[in-house]
């Protein structure tokens, strides 16, 4: 079956990169870790402001915490399985390296998303959890399996929206060549699902929510969790959310794909 074909591709692919960070086991460890002290860093300014105030806008601390700690986990999927979107415009298509992907016998976008596993995901990942732990235990939410999986189940969907967004700008480079700083800008964005959107004018929430849908990557997961009478709704849609997006943005890579017309021409 093409599925079991290209999950063995997948562990072949993982273990040359394996290898890779075996070899350079500093640039991993480096890398890892400037990962977690940024985020400590952001961690740190929520806990200066909080030395302030009580909460923001009926949301406590430790609240707060829970979305941020969605946000990276999430956030952590993305960089580790997903970063060489990043790279699709100045390092293949610039290059006209993308031709080699074109080649093989195997999907292009399967190729260009295994080519490559970020290392600076993994400390994401481990402040992302670390974080998620505090504030499960400190924010008065009875935790039990259920709410456990389905925390599991909106944690993969952030990872899967952060994908499928970057996959849609990423594929501007079939026509843009270097659609680099339209994915920065557009990825800055999910900044503000860090925090409550309801600290947001309407404007920014929709736009957060039905435009460019960060919302379901932290915010709406936390809070169906948190306040499920209000926003548990949020929890059945962000799965759906995750499909719609992979889907819209598979499509568009399939019209980016056909219009590339290599380096040259």
């Amino acid at each position: 079956m093409t599925v079991w074909r290209y999950a063995r591709l997948y562990l072949e692919f993982v273990k040359q990169v394996l290898k890779v960070w075996l070899e350079y086991r500093v640039d991993f460890f480096i890398g890892a870790l400037s990962t977690i002290v940024i985020q400590f860093a952001s961690l740190l300014f929520v806990t200066v402001v909080f030395e302030h105030i009580q909460q923001l806008n009926g949301w406590s601390f430790y609240q707060i915490l829970l979305i941020y700690g969605i946000a990276a986990t999430g956030r952590s999927i993305h960089l580790i399985f997903f970063d060489n979107l990043w790279t699709l415009g100045w390092q293949y298509i610039r290059t006209g390296n993308f031709d080699r992907l074109l080649i093989r016998p195997i999907n292009p976008l399967f190729h260009l998303i295994a080519d490559r596993i970020q290392q600076d995901g993994v400390g994401q990942l481990a402040i992302g959890l670390v974080v998620l732990i505090v504030a499960a235990t400190h924010d008065g939410t009875v935790w039990t399996p259920i709410n456990l999986s389905l925390l599991v189940l909106l944690i993969l969907s952030s990872g899967v929206i952060f994908s499928a967004v970057n996959l849609f700008f990423a594929t501007l480079s079939f026509w843009m060549v270097d659609s680099l700083p339209v994915i920065f800008a557009t990825f800055s964005l999910s900044d503000f699902a860090r925090y409550p959107l309801t600290i947001y004018n309407k404007g920014i929430r929709v736009l957060l929510t039905w435009i460019i849908p960060y919302g379901f990557t932290a915010f709406y997961p936390a809070a169906s969790i948190l306040e499920p009478a209000k926003f548990g709704l949020m929890a059945l849609i962000t799965p759906l959310v995750a499909v719609i997006c992979s889907v819209l943005a598979y499509l568009f890579w399939n019209v980016g794909l056909r219009a590339y017309t290599s380096t040259g021409n």
